[in-house]
């Protein structure tokens, strides 16, 4: 595991949270990409839409199959990553660095408490097969 990998925070629908300040970044973990396999097409929502935790914010698509994206934050979507919106196999290239999908800001006083640790995601996401 990386440093980067370290300090991101998980749910267990598979999205990472990377908090700077009160703007979480989300995307999608190396494990999910692995699952879906061959992506052909992500749905972001735009600016000024605003997230509660576990609520479907987009659709990524597969040739294998056709997946929600959960908001692992609450908080107003300031930013959707265009360039993956573009060609969605940057987010099978690099999903935990510029395969991001959206930038939320999130509430005074928000944490990821309720988010999980790298270790405490792999040990989930590998239980589930």
């Amino acid at each position: 595991m990386d440093a980067r990998q370290a300090v991101l925070k998980y749910a267990k629908s598979h999205e990472w949270v990377d908090l700077q300040g009160n703007v979480a970044t989300i995307g999608i973990t190396d494990f999910a990409v692995k699952e879906l396999t061959d992506l052909v097409y992500v749905d972001l929502p735009a600016p000024g839409k605003t997230l509660a935790v576990g609520q479907p914010f987009g659709v990524i698509e597969s040739v294998k199959a056709v997946s929600d994206l959960y908001a692992p934050v609450s908080g107003e979507v300031i930013e959707a990553n265009k360039h993956v919106q573009n060609d969605v196999t940057k987010i099978a290239d690099d999903p935990l660095g510029a395969g991001w999908l959206i930038k939320v800001r999130m509430p005074a006083g928000a944490t990821l408490d309720h988010l999980l640790s790298r270790d405490a995601y792999e040990q989930a996401a590998t239980a589930g097969h």
